[in-house]
């Protein structure tokens, strides 16, 4: 279990998000954890920008990359806890597939160790629509990093055992066949 140096890495496009009524490229530290991160291994940077806490406007931008070939990948940050402007989710549901329950899980199981049980208040949430993968992260640059550090790094990297996202791209889409 683990990486395998055998095993070819494959980069792959990222679409990164912030949710946010607040955050300008100045002040986005999250985002820029999460660029930095993705990029720092290998993979490509698709597209970045912040986005009002508006399920409609979210749910819109998450279906334009999902139609975009060169986005394999969307990461969000923010939008997820409880309060009455938090709509990642609710735009996930609108545009996913199908869901992906055990990141949600095994994110709040991660931030257990560092926020106590305050990730009760989380949403983290993720799922697969058209071929891409799209993962809702917490807006806190200290979230951002668990979800990286903690699950996406492998599950994003070809060469994680025994198994991982992307050997399972190329069969996303067998049901539009």
């Amino acid at each position: 279990m683990g990486i395998d140096e055998s095993r070819t890495f494959v980069p792959i496009n990222i679409a990164v998000m912030t949710v946010s009524d607040t955050r300008t490229p100045d002040t986005d530290t999250s985002g820029d954890a999460l660029v930095a991160r993705l990029t720092g291994v290998g993979h490509k940077l698709a597209v970045r920008l912040i986005m009002k806490d508006d399920v409609a406007l979210i749910a819109a931008k998450l279906k334009q990359w999902i139609a975009d070939p060169n986005v394999d990948c969307i990461i969000t940050s923010g939008g997820t806890g409880v309060t009455g402007r938090d709509v990642t989710p609710e735009a996930f549901k609108q545009v996913c597939e199908k869901e992906i329950p055990g990141f949600g899980e095994l994110f709040r199981w991660i931030s257990l160790k560092s926020i106590g049980t305050s990730t009760v208040q989380s949403r983290a949430t993720a799922g697969v629509a058209n071929g891409t993968y799209l993962f809702a992260l917490p807006g806190s640059t200290g979230a951002v990093k668990d979800g990286w550090d903690e699950i996406l790094k492998f599950q994003l990297d070809s060469r994680h055992t025994p198994c991982n996202f992307v050997e399972l791209m190329p069969r996303l889409k067998e049901h539009l066949k």
